[in-house]
């Protein structure tokens, strides 16, 4: 991997700060946010374009959490990276904090504001058609869930960015296979997701979201057509009572929960 960045490090601080806020806003969506984490530790380490001390650099690179709901890792993510006060997670889901429990633009490193499933994509498409315009060179990242690809609106962006070549964008979907109400494969079963967007002329590629080489590597992949990554992810990972456990959805953890959580993280 490159310059012997520690992936599995950062993504360990990552889970523990998103465990504490969770926990202390007696908040949901744990499950999702922790699925995501290894993603996340790749892009910010390594892949993104982004400078903490100037987070609105025109030059920098986009990425769209569509996920909104799972932002606590990513509000985690930017605050280990500098972006603001790490001490500020403190206030997640409290009253007049800027950290609300969707992504919130306000929060410097968010992109948009997120939680209506099934639009940043669209938006993403549109960023990456005004840097074609411009001959810009940043990308534009776009990060969904399985769930959200129930929705119509993802398709119509899928369709619109192979049609408008845009290889300047980039989505990656957290493929834990369970949503809100049940698995994806019985809510409305997506398979085979890759054949799907290979037919809608994108160029697919599956990798475990959890291998930080695969991750890497995929990202790192050149091509002439958009480009999505398909991560096959598990729902909770890090916590053995959490991990592809529906109930994990909603659920906030209790004291003991917590503790137990902690120490196996730590």
């Amino acid at each position: 991997m490159r310059n012997n960045i520690d992936y599995r490090g950062f993504a360990r601080l990552v889970r523990i700060e998103t465990l504490k806020m969770i926990y202390k806003a007696k908040a949901s969506h744990i499950g999702g946010a922790f699925s995501m984490v290894d993603l996340l530790a790749v892009l910010y380490n390594g892949i993104l374009v982004a400078d903490a001390a100037n987070p609105d650099n025109p030059q920098r690179d986009r990425l769209l959490l569509s996920k909104g709901h799972a932002c606590t890792s990513l509000y985690a993510t930017l605050a280990l990276k500098g972006f603001f006060p790490i001490e500020e997670l403190a206030t997640y889901g409290q009253d007049n904090s800027r950290l609300m429990s969707h992504a919130n633009h306000k929060v410097p490193g968010v992109e948009l504001s997120t939680g209506s499933l099934g639009h940043a994509l669209s938006i993403a498409c549109g960023i990456a058609v005004a840097a074609k315009t411009k001959s810009e060179r940043w990308k534009t990242y776009c990060l969904l869930s399985d769930g959200e690809l129930d929705e119509g609106s993802n398709w119509e962006s899928i369709l619109f960015a192979a049609h408008h070549c845009l290889n300047n964008v980039v989505a990656i979907v957290d493929y834990n296979k369970i949503q809100a109400f049940g698995r994806t494969n019985e809510v409305i079963n997506l398979e085979s997701l890759c054949d799907k967007f290979l037919a809608f002329g994108w160029n697919p590629t599956e990798i475990d979201g959890h291998d930080y080489r695969q991750i890497e590597q995929a990202f790192l992949t050149k091509t002439s057509k958009p480009m999505v990554i398909i991560a096959h992810t598990t729902k909770g990972k890090g916590i053995d009572f959490m991990e592809n456990s529906l109930l994990w959805h909603y659920r906030s953890p209790d004291q003991a929960q917590f503790e137990e959580a902690l120490k196996q993280l730590s």
